[in-house]
């Protein structure tokens, strides 16, 4: 059998559906208050549903919520390394990984996000590998499976066969600048994962910025305004390809949040999931307008995580318009989706048209 540590960071992904754009430092306090919900049980639940090899498995796994109560009762031999407190802070990660390190582990799962990813670095460099199961609000770092299905299949191709590994990126993103709709990354470092083909994302690229990108972004959303319909809200997601169209409207956008326009006019700022609720129960007609983060492909469940899977079993996939340059859009094998709720990421699945210029369409596929 073979010794595997489990990490996971409890309140990693709680600031997403309220909109604060992770949850570093005192930030999950504000997003308590705001009423956020756990998401990594269900998260580590998925991944441990699709595990193949249980039987391979002999789990070291930190404390209570950070490993102990998500494993029990699932067929699992297992052991529980360190101790925590109520709160937990990154400090309990790097120890417990420094702890399972000990103890001879040969593969780290966690569950978390950029944040999580770091400390984890911290605590054990390119010792042993990872599996990174993806929990967070941003995830721009390259360390993470595609979803918690992936994680699964990484973990059984690494206990199964001889896997080659590689060093991916550890992002460190500024989250204070985030939430003032600044993206600040730089390299923070790497982890060794399993290679396995096409179930590892690609770390976040920044948008390319010159005169043909420009035009072509002009030229999107001169598509999008022409075609808008009265009456109806529009929904608007992160990103300097969706903030073309605000741009043009001369309106305000929130570089990474959510926001609202109705008949051509502002009428929402950097939206929580609350705050989309009201408005959808508001208004008859809704569309959703969102862009592919660069190098990744994902619609949703990367950096706007305000849509929730509440909202877009309401909203429906006809009334998602999907657009970006052609150039990022040529650059990636497919679109991809991890909301974190199998039903409605299969709703959504499937060919797409994805709007790259004035009347210029692709078909493509969210996988």
């Amino acid at each position: 059998m073979k010794r595997i540590g489990l990490i996971a960071n409890p309140i990693a992904g709680m600031g997403g559906s309220v909109g604060l754009k992770g949850t570093d430092g005192e930030i999950i306090k504000d997003a308590m208050k705001l009423g956020a919900k756990p998401v990594v049980p269900k998260r580590v639940e998925a991944f441990i549903n699709h595990i193949e090899s249980k039987e391979g498995i002999y789990l070291l796994v930190a404390p209570g919520k950070m490993g102990e109560e998500l494993v029990s009762g699932k067929g699992f031999r297992y052991e529980v390394i360190g101790h925590i407190q109520q709160h937990t802070t990154a400090e309990d990660t790097k120890r417990i990984a420094n702890l399972m390190l000990e103890k001879q582990i040969e593969l780290l799962i966690f569950c978390g996000g950029d944040g999580t990813a770091r400390d984890i670095f911290d605590a054990i460099e390119l010792k042993i590998p990872v599996v990174a199961i993806p929990s967070g609000v941003k995830m721009f770092s390259s360390v993470f499976a595609l979803n918690p299905k992936a994680a699964a299949q990484i973990l059984d191709k690494f206990l199964g066969e001889t896997t080659d590994t590689l060093e991916k990126e550890v992002l460190d993103i500024d989250e204070d600048a985030f939430r003032e709709n600044r993206l600040v990354s730089k390299l923070y470092g790497y982890l060794v994962v399993p290679k396995v083909q096409n179930l590892i994302q690609n770390a976040k690229d920044s948008s390319k910025v010159g005169r043909t990108i420009d035009e072509n972004k002009y030229e999107i959303a001169q598509q999008i305004i022409e075609t808008m319909e009265e009456d109806t809200l529009y929904l608007l997601g992160p990103g300097t390809t969706v903030k073309s169209i605000t741009d043009q409207l001369k309106l305000y956008k929130s570089l990474l949040g959510v926001d609202a326009i109705y008949n051509k006019d502002l009428i929402g700022k950097d939206l929580n999931e609350s705050g989309i609720v009201e408005l959808i129960d508001k208004y008859q007609k809704v569309k959703i307008i969102v862009t592919p983060i660069g190098g990744q492909g994902f619609v949703f469940g990367r950096g706007n995580k305000q849509f929730t899977p509440k909202i877009l079993k309401r909203v429906g996939k006809k009334n998602i318009i999907i657009i970006g340059t052609e150039e990022k859009i040529k650059n990636l094998k497919c679109l991809r989706i991890d909301t974190g709720n199998d039903e409605i990421d299969e709703i959504i699945k499937g060919l797409t048209k994805v709007v790259i210029g004035y009347k210029e369409e692709l078909i493509c596929s969210i996988e």
